[in-house]
């Protein structure tokens, strides 16, 4: 069954709404109208229809008017400007404001059915696009990690690859790029996921003094404070997977004692003579240029081939831009549910904004993009103002952004959406209809969030 597409048809004269409604109507497409043009807004920005039908002329907000605010909450309606008064101006005004036709009145109706039937088959290509984006992300996914680029599948054909056979392994690639995701897959695919643990050790967090006692353990007596045995990371992870994470800030004096537990699977405890047998698969990773480590003395080279007998490098984010929609719509997804928001997607000019950007955080980088834009959108999509400053390139919007008023970006999200309110409020001179409009949301909806916060 195919989705229910919808057009919002608005003229304060009944009779042409009433034609309007009769002369479009079919299987697949609901019909809306409105005679005010404010109540249509209203409707336009609580049903979120496909395609909208203005008259250009009516009080208290013009055509016009009400095509910028469509435009500002998303561009992808399709917009039709009907007028009795036509005229070759008015008409190249409205399709530069985001207008996609513009019909002198009275309509044509077999014309405007034409039209209508255009833009009814581009808007259900786009909802058969977006069905397909959502089983394409079904079988992107691997092991929590999405991807349908080449390097993506040819990385995820390597993990499948050496998983079930792999002692040690080395995952390379810039921060943000997810070794972290790789390291668990690794795991999760080999026969130490049936009943080992998953263990990790930051590396860059820890001091130089604390390496070993956290690695291998230590015994009672063995240093100041050491009250009683402790069990080190390695015989924790005993049967399962070890995942050392940016490796490449190990002293060299753990470096070597690491080596000879690689050799020969077994560790000593700090202030003991006793080696203990273990069974663990370690996993290094490293953003830092480990050729350039060894260089410098800074790295065994014995350590490094020891780990990478099986390599894996991480690729950027911006050498598989082709992955960016799907990610996009995981971390969406994502931070609907966690912001309890019905966040459904990108606005095109969010989406060539975030394309034009270069990404050296890669993905970590898009993930807290998109949960900032998430937290702040009051809409549910997610549009140019509400990403943060250095994604937009030009693209902000050419009037000043409620979503732009200053409000401290630790504040929760409760808090930033009632200083949304508060600016918009202040900003309207109280007017609700008009805070909702500038911040393109119903009156209903207006209410709700003012009732929510106490604000009167």
């Amino acid at each position: 069954m195919r989705p229910e597409i919808k057009l919002v048809a608005v003229d304060d004269t009944p009779a042409t709404v009433q034609l309007l409604a009769e002369a479009l109507a079919q299987s697949g497409l609901t019909v809306l109208t409105s005679t005010d043009p404010e109540e249509g807004m209203d409707l336009i920005f609580r049903e979120h229809p496909q395609i909208v039908l203005l008259d250009l002329v009516m009080p208290k907000l013009s055509g016009l008017e009400m095509l910028l605010r469509i435009v500002e909450f998303d561009p992808a309606i399709d917009v039709i400007l009907m007028t009795p008064h036509y005229t070759t101006e008015t008409a190249v005004e409205a399709i530069q404001k985001g207008a996609c036709d513009y019909l002198n009145k009275p309509v044509s109706i077999p014309a405007l059915r034409e039209r209508v039937e255009k833009l009814l088959a581009l808007a259900r290509l786009r909802e058969k696009g977006m069905e397909l984006d959502r089983e394409l992300m079904e079988t992107s996914r691997f092991e929590g990690m999405i991807g349908r680029s080449p390097l993506m599948w040819e990385l995820f054909a390597r993990i499948r690859r050496v998983a079930p056979h792999y002692r040690s392994a080395l995952i390379t690639g810039p921060a943000g790029t997810g070794k972290d995701l790789v390291a668990k897959a690794l795991h999760n695919q080999s026969p130490a996921a049936a009943n080992g643990r998953f263990v990790t050790c930051n590396c860059s967090a820890l001091v130089e003094t604390l390496f070993e006692s956290e690695l291998f353990g230590y015994v009672k007596g063995a240093f100041t404070g050491a009250n009683s045995d402790k069990m080190g990371l390695f015989e924790f992870a005993h049967g399962g997977t070890l995942f050392l994470d940016e490796i490449g800030d190990m002293p060299l004096l753990t470096q070597t004692k690491l080596l000879r537990v690689l050799q020969n699977q077994e560790v000593t405890r700090v202030g003991s003579v006793t080696a203990r047998k273990v069974d663990v698969r370690v996993v290094a990773s490293t953003s830092r240029d480990v050729p350039a480590l060894i260089s410098e003395k800074k790295f065994r080279e014995d350590l490094y081939y020891r780990l990478a007998m099986v390599e894996l490098r991480t690729p950027t984010l911006a050498d598989r831009k082709e992955d960016l929609p799907l990610l996009e719509k995981f971390f969406l997804d994502r931070f609907s549910q966690q912001f309890d928001k019905e966040i459904k997607g990108l606005t095109r000019r969010a989406q060539i904004a975030l394309a034009r950007h270069s990404w050296p955080g890669n993905v970590r980088e898009l993930e807290n993009t998109l949960e900032h834009a998430c937290m702040m959108t009051m809409n549910d999509v997610i549009d140019v103002v509400d990403l943060p400053a250095d994604k937009r390139h030009g693209e902000e919007r050419k009037f000043v952004a409620v979503g732009e008023s200053g409000v401290d970006s630790t504040f929760s999200f409760e808090d930033h959406e009632r200083e949304l309110l508060v600016d918009a409020l202040k900003r309207a001179a109280g007017n609700q209809s008009e805070a909702a409009r500038i911040l393109s949301i119903s009156r209903d909806r207006m209410r709700y969030k003012m009732a929510k916060h106490s604000l009167r």
